[in-house]
């Protein structure tokens, strides 16, 4: 068996495939009405076929789960992350963990949680 996907909900998902572009370099794959892939695995999924799918409801910034990417040049990314999305709401700002790697967290337009590290 082997992991192809993982899939967020989103809002609006013009915006958050604009999100990933600028952030992580993601570029779409598949457009399918409502359900967008991008490369690396990542599916954006449309909140309104979601929440009909289910038949639950989304709860955004749940904290259950996270995105995690690596960066090298992390004060790069801290500083770009700020210039393109003033407004982001952090988890935690740029730090160092007792054991070295640098990690910033924060959530995505629509309440994802992502962790951005240093590689280990």
């Amino acid at each position: 068996m082997k992991l192809k996907n993982i899939l967020i909900v989103v809002k609006d998902i013009e915006k958050s495939k604009q999100f990933y572009h600028d952030l992580f370099g993601l570029d779409m794959v598949l457009d399918n009405d409502g359900n967008m892939i991008l490369t690396e695995g990542l599916v954006l999924q449309d909140k309104r076929i979601w929440e009909e799918f289910l038949e639950r409801e989304i709860i955004a910034e749940n904290n259950s789960c996270e995105l995690y990417f690596e960066e090298k040049d992390i004060e790069g990314f801290v500083e770009k992350l700020e210039k393109l999305y003033p407004s982001i709401q952090y988890v935690n700002r740029l730090m160092v963990h007792s054991w070295g790697q640098k990690v910033v967290r924060f959530y995505d337009l629509d309440g994802n949680l992502i962790e951005v590290g240093t590689p280990m």
